[in-house]
């Protein structure tokens, strides 16, 4: 009986429209934050979507042919870099100031012997990640990361040539020796492969093991940093590339596209994560005055009742229970658009060649707990208010 009284004047019109406006919302926004997270946790061991790092160098010109300019990095000048606020983190590359030597140690495989260039980088760069990627002074074991690239060449070469192809557990079962000297004195080091990188074309060794051997083995020559690995901080690659293009460095052009596809694809969730909370917002908002719309209309009718001896709070329960059931009514549709959305994209990715985990994410339910839980709280407040106004009139 009170509900029919309190709700008789509803304006139906612009009740759909608050609430076509949450439905889309909602929608969007469990969407987007479920997304955001299948997306990132995808990234995290992938070179496309991973951490937005690329590998940088003086662009090469005319006068630093002739030695007028330099190529290399100072380390104050990798200090103030790191300063940039569109950079997260900056790291050279150290590369061998001695000679390597490099062979097979393994009576399965046919004698193979080579000079090498190495090179090792800050382990928070790396993407092979091994708790055999480790070296010490007393260690006669160098674990090696090997460029990607370089097994695709070789097996390329093999399959043209009619010879048997190396696979990765192939390659990482040979062992191998290296040698480092300074033509007075070496060492010689058991080695083996325990990974493939596409991020640098050069064999890795752990850093200990470089600053070691470039310590003992350099003759007095002093190392020049010639590369640095950047990462770049989220949404701000396009500063990092002006900032390049502007100091006369450069990367490979691959690297640069797919760090602009990395910085598309953030920065094209964030906005879409942030068009939906608008939304969400600006339907609530309207979900909100038609409430407080609502009370003004039944403010002879809400005044009756006071005076009769209604106590204020079953009239603010009316009022907010209505629109609490209203906005779970919404928020359950929402969900199940979500879900029906979910299948469709899922399906669209996995033809794509992205799989990305199927499970619903606890930070898109989350999201929409909070919604209601926030819609409660505005609801029940701006009931009260506007009941409680006429209740010393």
């Amino acid at each position: 009986m009170l509900r029919k009284l309190l709700f008789r004047t509803q304006d139906f019109k612009q009740l759909f429209i608050a609430i076509v406006g949450a439905f889309i919302g909602l929608t969007f926004l469990i969407t987007s934050f479920h997304y955001l997270v299948r997306v990132n946790e995808f990234g995290e061991d992938t070179e496309i979507l991973g951490r937005n790092i690329l590998i940088a160098q003086r662009k090469v010109t005319s006068s630093s042919s002739l030695g007028i300019t330099k190529t290399d990095f100072e380390k104050e000048e990798l200090s103030e870099m790191r300063q940039e606020t569109f950079i997260d983190d900056i790291q050279p590359i150290v590369s061998n100031n001695f000679s390597v030597w490099l062979e097979t140690n393994d009576k399965y495989v046919p004698p193979f012997r080579t000079d090498a260039f190495i090179q090792a980088v800050n382990r928070s760069f790396l993407d092979v990640h091994s708790k055999r990627w480790k070296w010490h002074k007393k260690s006669r074991f160098v674990p090696i990361i090997m460029p990607r690239e370089f097994i695709v060449m070789l097996n390329t070469f093999m399959s043209a040539s009619d010879i048997p192809q190396v696979s990765d557990e192939l390659a990482m079962s040979i062992f191998f020796k290296i040698r480092i000297s300074n033509g007075k004195q070496e060492e010689w080091y058991d080695a083996k492969i325990i990974g493939f990188t596409n991020q640098i074309s050069a064999l890795l060794v752990p850093e200990e093991f470089m600053s070691y051997a470039n310590e003992k083995f350099a003759a007095g020559v002093p190392g020049k940093i010639t590369q640095v690995m950047i990462a770049s901080k989220e949404g701000k690659f396009g500063e990092l590339e002006q900032y390049m293009d502007d100091h006369g460095m450069e990367s490979k052009r691959d690297q640069m596209a797919i760090s602009r596809l990395k910085s598309i694809v953030g920065t094209l969730l964030g906005v879409i994560t942030g068009v939906s909370v608008i939304a969400l917002l600006m339907s609530s908002l309207v979900l909100l005055q038609y409430l407080q719309l609502l009370i003004s209309n039944n403010y002879y009718e809400i005044r009756t009742l006071l005076r009769q001896g209604f106590h204020p709070n079953n009239l603010i329960k009316s009022f907010w229970f209505y629109f609490i059931k209203l906005f779970a009514i919404i928020a359950s549709i929402g969900f199940i658009a979500f879900i029906l959305l979910k299948i469709l994209v899922d399906h669209l990715l996995i033809a794509g060649g992205i799989a990305l985990k199927s499970s619903l994410s606890v930070e898109a339910i989350l999201a929409l707990i909070i919604s209601l839980i926030l819609f409660a709280i505005a609801s029940y407040w701006t009931a009260r208010n506007g009941v409680m106004k006429w209740f010393n009139v």
